[in-house]
Parts: C-alpha cells; structure tokens; sequence
C-alpha cells in the first residue's frame, strides 16, 4: 500500500469540491496523472491487486477529505471566495514550470503540440463563459431523480478525470450540485450511492480513452493536458479584489499557492 497517497487523495478531494477546480488538475499537479490512469485501467487486468495498493490509499483520502472538508470549503467558498480561488491560482500557475520539465518540452514539443497545447487551452478556457446559474436542492427523489443524479456522477467524473474541466462546475451546470454536496453534508446514502455508482463508472470510461491516447501518443497527450491546466487558470480567476483588505488577503493566498506548488514540484517531481 502507498499510503503517501492519502494526503494526495486528500488534495484531490479538497478540489473536486471547489466548482472551478478539477480533481484531475491536481493528480497533475502530484506528478501521478499518468499514474492514476494506468491503476484506474489495470483494475480489469491479472495486475489489479498492485493497482489497488496505488489506488486505496488515494481514494481514502479522496473520501476523507470530501467528508471532512466539504462544509470548511463551503465555508471557505462561501465567505471568502476570491482569496480561496487565488491560492489554487498560484498552485496552477507555480507547478506549470514542473510540468513543461515533465513532458521535456524543450526537446519534444513540435509547433502541432504547441498547437494542441492552445487548442486544450481554449476549450477550457471557454468555459468561463458558461453561465451555472443558481439551482435549487432537489428535494422529490424519484426515478427520473435517480436516474439525472447517475448521469450528472458520471458526466462529473468523467470531467473529473480530465485536467482543467471541473466535475463539481459540471454538477452546478446540470443543476444537482447543492442536492449533491447536501447529501454528502448529511449523509443521504441514497443519493451519495447512485451519484458514486455513476461516478466510478465514469471514472472507467473516461480512463480508458486518456490511457490509449497516453500510451500512443505520449507527447501530444500532454500536450494538451498542458493546455487543459492553462487554460483552467481563466477559469478560476475570480477577478480583481475589489477592496483592500481583499487584496492583500488575495496576494497571501496566491503566494501560498506558489509555495505549496513549488514544495509539491520539489517533492513530487524530484528526480
């Protein structure tokens, strides 16, 4: 068992609460994408004891940190919003010089993954133009409820998985986001059930997909993984601070992130 994956699965949860952030991003982040999709894929092969050494300890901190840290980031979201999206700023924007070392950019990029960097920039980046709306807690849980709240886990976690794309601004495009983060605040196992079963299938699917295009096209794939984290920059700004004391606590956390992102970079992604 790898249980230093349980602070990584700590910080994955963390930021699958937060719309705006993916859970993808920071696997990134850890140096354990490409990890991550390989165990998710080996689940189905004569290794899948050795994958789920990898993958137990991750989802127990995953679960831990849903669990234990979704009313502080409800809160934290909640009061202070700016500063709290600055700090995964400055984790975005401090581990992108890691990954560009990762993918050896330098010696591999060509000008087409340069310009499927862009192209995974721009469609991330679009989506700070999709407006989530408010959406109300669902309260009548019947069959057509069941059945949106498997697909809306499924579309979650397949977003989830993807650097960049939010699962959780996913579920507050769809409208069950607060229905969602209600049940898991009060322990609606009904609900927390037939989203996780959406979720984990999602998760299979999607997995499958990024490790053929890993495992083919290596370059390129990060490339646009690259581009996927670039791009989710715009989308987590939360704008200028409008008052002062705002900005210096938005400066603070954003300098917090760049610190986390360079202890991260000198941990994760040491040689």
């Amino acid at each position: 068992m790898e249980w230093k994956n349980i602070y990584r699965g700590m910080m994955m949860g963390a930021s699958d609460v937060i719309p705006g952030v993916s859970g993808g991003t920071i696997a990134v982040l850890l140096g354990i994408y490409d990890r991550l999709i390989a165990a998710i894929n080996g689940l189905m092969s004569k290794e899948w004891k050795k994958q789920l050494g990898f993958l137990i300890p991750l989802g127990i901190g995953v679960g831990t940190a849903i669990l234990l840290l979704s009313k502080l980031i409800e809160w934290l979201f909640e009061h202070y919003p700016g500063p709290t999206q600055f700090f995964f700023l400055g984790l975005i924007i401090g581990i992108l010089p890691y990954l560009f070392h990762e993918a050896e950019a330098k010696r591999t990029f060509k000008w087409n993954h340069v310009m499927l960097l862009l192209i995974g920039a721009i469609i991330v980046g679009s989506m700070v133009f999709l407006d989530a709306g408010e959406a109300a807690v669902i309260t009548t849980l019947d069959t057509k409820t069941y059945i949106l709240l498997f697909f809306s886990g499924f579309i979650a976690s397949s977003a989830m998985i993807l650097p960049g794309i939010s699962g959780s601004f996913m579920l507050l495009i769809i409208g069950v986001y607060p229905t969602i983060i209600g049940a898991i605040s009060n322990l609606q196992l009904d609900i927390i059930a037939v989203t996780g079963v959406g979720i984990v299938l999602g998760l299979v699917f999607m997995s499958k997909i990024i490790n053929y295009f890993l495992t083919h096209f290596r370059t390129g794939t990060f490339a646009i993984i690259i581009g996927l984290v670039i791009g989710s920059i715009f989308v987590v700004y939360p704008g200028f601070p409008v008052t002062t004391s705002f900005l210096i606590l938005s400066v603070v956390t954003f300098a917090a992130g760049l610190f986390v992102a360079y202890i991260l970079g000198r941990v994760e992604y040491r040689d």
